[in-house]
């Protein structure tokens, strides 16, 4: 699977969460072997926590199915610019590669806001992609909060 069908996996998660009432972005968490393995998407709500982001979910599933904090050569794939909490999750992870797709000029951590990886506390900071399937990420979140308008 090649990255375009990694984020339309993550945009599949992204609408999951739409259908449950959750901010729709989703995220895949992609091996070193080029294997998805972890997926989910906003549960925030569901869960009463408001750090259940996508790619904090995904990070803690392989964390835990590894038993280790760091996850050297994974690769995430996230519908939407992460958050500086989850760009700082991400640098924590020691996340190989990001692929984002939509920007997020008002929350997003990585490009915007607090830009996290380009300050020198940041200890390691992965390779960045962003505008994969931006448009298609970008729509999904239009429709979702121009319904709740």
């Amino acid at each position: 699977m090649e990255f375009n069908g990694f984020m339309q996996a993550a945009l599949d998660e992204a609408r999951k969460a739409a259908d449950r009432g959750e901010v729709p972005v989703g995220a895949v968490l992609v091996s070193p072997q080029g294997e998805i393995v972890a997926r989910d998407g906003n549960r925030t709500r569901a869960l009463n926590d408001p750090t259940a982001h996508a790619e904090i979910l995904v990070i803690r599933a392989r964390c835990a199915e590894l038993g280790s904090e760091r996850l050297p050569g994974h690769d995430l794939y996230v519908t939407l610019e992460p958050c500086a909490m989850c760009a700082t999750a991400m640098s924590v992870a020691r996340i190989r590669r990001l692929y984002y797709g939509a920007s997020d000029p008002k929350s997003g951590g990585v490009e915007h806001g607090a830009r996290v990886f380009t300050h020198p506390q940041c200890h390691h900071v992965p390779e960045v992609y962003d505008g994969i399937a931006a448009r298609q990420a970008a729509e999904l979140l239009k429709e979702f909060f121009a319904a709740r308008r």
